[in-house]
């Protein structure tokens, strides 16, 4: 896997695939953070996030509500997702997020991705990938929109000109295609998924308290051979179409990481 992760000693390591264009991602995203929060050994923990695609295939801005495209990709009703995403928005509010679903609009993710690699690079990683993610979740942008990646960047920090470079050909494509291909040689299918030590998974956008029981848990077992803990149940439907983040507890959230079985 690529680096990237702080200079300080660490003894957890943490790897997430997530997408932009997916709420549970940000959700679970914000539970990392509070739960890494409570963690007593957080300044030995580190995060290194991965891009992923739910659809490589999408036109860079769609038009149309995004809710009527994800009921018709599942089979649901309008009311049905509606009704999930709402559930998702009161979840989002008790974690000091808003979510905005009513304002979604749908595309392609890779320019962001390749965005957020670049701002790795000169670091300013943080910044710009919170002002895309807010800027999709909360706001109704279009990200698949370069105008609008060029907007967002230069609000977080980055050069204009390295920007509207980026855009214009494909540089950070391979960092994006790397991440891609590392998530299907390990079987990773849905997002969030967190893998804690290169060893154990984590699906979905589980609560704060799992994933801090995890990251507990993980640090415990380090530098001994348990056997495999059962599975959770995995995060159908690309995620944002399945019924993520259940209450299971730790104690079935960690799993080994699919390479490991």
């Amino acid at each position: 896997m690529s680096d990237g992760l702080p200079a300080y000693p660490r003894v957890v390591r943490i790897d997430v695939w997530s997408d932009i264009l997916c709420p549970f991602c940000h959700l679970g995203r914000r539970h990392l953070e509070l739960a890494l929060e409570q963690f007593e050994h957080a300044d030995e923990v580190g995060v290194v996030w991965h891009s992923f695609q739910l659809d490589r295939n999408a036109e860079p801005v769609e038009e149309g509500a995004q809710i009527d495209r994800i009921a018709a990709k599942y089979g649901a009703s309008r009311e049905q997702m509606a009704a999930q995403h709402e559930r998702m928005a009161q979840d989002a509010a008790a974690v000091g997020l808003d979510f905005q679903w009513e304002r979604l609009r749908g595309g392609n993710s890779y320019d962001a991705h390749r965005l957020i690699h670049l701002a790795r690079a000169l670091g300013r990683e943080e910044e710009v990938t919170e002002r895309v993610m807010r800027g999709w979740y909360t706001e109704g942008e279009a990200i698949g929109d370069h105008e609008t990646l060029v907007r967002l960047a230069t609000e977080a920090g980055l050069e204009e000109t390295a920007v509207r470079e980026l855009l214009a050909g494909d540089d950070h494509g391979i960092d994006v295609r790397t991440d891609l291909a590392l998530a299907a040689q390990i079987g990773i299918t849905s997002v969030p998924t967190f893998v804690l030590d290169q060893k154990y998974g984590v699906s979905g956008a589980q609560p704060v308290e799992v994933l801090l029981d995890s990251v507990r848990k993980v640090w415990e077992l380090q530098g001994t051979e348990p056997e495999p803990v059962a599975e959770a149940g995995e995060c159908g439907g690309g995620c944002c179409g399945g019924a993520c983040g259940s209450g299971a507890g730790a104690e079935d959230a960690v799993e080994p990481a699919p390479a490991a079985r």
